[in-house]
């Protein structure tokens, strides 16, 4: 007889309903028990760190594009488009990755992705014109493009529902670490060394993660659907799965709706950053590659702050939502924990900033600025971190490839996107430009 389960099932049944002995049932949760707590904060320190990478390569870069620009004898939007390249790259490699790692397994990606952005790092501190510049920003992009969806497979693999929001919420805590810092220190070694030093510091960077991963991260994936090289006969022979066949889960109106309402979120995150060189730093007459970099601490430190913090409000909010219904789990609880961020501190955060840049001079808009980028950070984390542990509560099975799908969605919109941004805030202003986005997110929130 074929049993039927889910994680309703293990996790939510009452402890002394008879089904808890269910053969099937207690397999499933027997998945969970593989790791001992001190495991698996290893294992999530350890794909927390592979996947500080990625943002550290995207937002080390952006202080440095007018630098850029200068050296290789370009201009500002035509470098600003290797970020839209990049976000294009990783859509469709985070979708590789994810594919392959429910097969093969978190460990082996991580293992082949890594060495690929130590290789894009390099090649880009190398570049002399924008067309290599633009291939190598590609290679960084793919290597890079593991972290986020793998990871999140990983959590995914390890931590039983009522745990992994707040494990979510602390892998997305730690590895926005990266954002915090990058601007920073992509600013500090533009202004005082060069740009190419950030690129070098990537790859030594991508270097120290792939050790500490070869040595000591364990595979996470369900032993069932590993597929071993070389294992078996069958397992000999090389398997070429279809990454895009992932994009088939976005059918489901579900995915495709929470996925819209954090593209909507993310988008003001980017609106606010990538010309901000152009924008802050244009209004108050700020040069400094370093200072303009420091500009982007109060969203960081606001991403680190958000997301264990919506992690846990989460968890909390499905706890306490299945014991007024009796015990009866609905998915969609998780989100409730999101509604405060998409409704108040996305939207009027993006309006504020606006309205702040062009109308408020010298120290005051300054100071209004930090604190509208920390309330953006925080916002779009309550945002995000529910409906990625959204996302693996209803399809478990395919966690990593879920979050691959609806971060490839995310980034392919906002890469195009962001393409406009600095032409749209040249024919509209700042402010205007600030009002359209700040609608759009009210709308994702609707």
């Amino acid at each position: 007889m074929t049993h039927e389960y889910s994680e309703e099932s293990p996790l939510l049944a009452d402890s002394e309903a008879p089904r808890i002995t269910d053969p099937e049932i207690l397999k499933h949760d027997l998945l969970y028990q593989r790791f001992s707590s001190a495991q698996k904060r290893v294992i999530v320190a350890l794909i927390s760190w592979a996947a500080v990478i990625p943002f550290l390569a995207s937002g080390s870069f952006i202080p440095s594009i007018p630098e850029i620009a200068h050296e290789l004898g370009s201009t500002g939007p035509v470098i600003s488009l290797a970020v839209s390249l990049s976000l294009i790259t990783a859509s469709a490699g985070s979708l590789l990755w994810a594919t392959y790692s429910g097969s093969y397994g978190r460990r082996t990606v991580f293992l082949l992705s890594l060495p690929t952005l130590c290789v894009g790092s390099a090649g880009v501190a190398m570049s002399h014109s924008v067309p290599t510049l633009m291939f190598w920003r590609v290679v960084q992009a793919l290597g890079a493009s593991s972290g986020m969806s793998v990871g999140a497979g990983a959590i995914g693999d390890i931590y039983r529902l009522e745990e992994r929001g707040s494990a979510m919420g602390i892998f997305f805590g730690a590895s926005l670490f990266g954002p915090a810092i990058a601007p920073l220190c992509g600013g500090i070694a533009t202004h005082y060394f060069s740009w190419r030093l950030a690129q070098w510091a990537l790859f030594v960077m991508g270097l120290f993660a792939f050790v500490p991963v070869a040595l000591w991260l364990p595979e996470t994936l369900d032993p069932q659907k590993l597929r071993r090289w070389g294992a078996t006969e069958e397992h000999r022979k090389p398997v070429f799965l279809n990454p895009f066949k992932s994009l088939g889960l976005l059918r489901s109106p579900n995915i495709l709706i929470v996925t819209l309402a954090g593209t909507t979120t993310l988008v003001t995150d980017f609106v606010l950053m990538i010309p901000l060189a152009y924008t802050i730093g244009k209004q108050y007459n700020i040069t400094n590659e370093a200072i303009i970099g420091a500009f982007f601490l109060p969203a960081g430190l606001g991403n680190i702050i958000g997301a264990p913090l919506a992690g846990r409000l989460s968890d909390r909010v499905v706890v306490a939502w299945r014991k007024r219904r009796g015990g009866v789990w609905v998915p969609e609880d998780r989100l409730r924990a999101s509604l405060w961020g998409a409704a108040v501190f996305v939207p009027l955060s993006v309006l504020l900033s606006g309205l702040t840049t062009q109308f408020v001079p010298g120290t005051p808009g300054i100071v209004l600025n930090l604190i509208w980028l920390f309330m953006n950070g925080i916002g779009v984390d309550i945002v995000l971190s529910p409906s990625s542990a959204y996302y693996v509560d209803i399809l478990h099975s395919k966690s990593a490839e879920t979050m691959a799908a609806s971060g490839s969605f995310r980034a392919l919109i906002i890469a195009l996107i962001t393409a406009g941004i600095l032409p749209l805030i040249d024919a509209i202003g700042v402010a205007a430009t600030g009002a359209v986005f700040a609608g759009i997110a009210w709308l994702g929130f609707g």
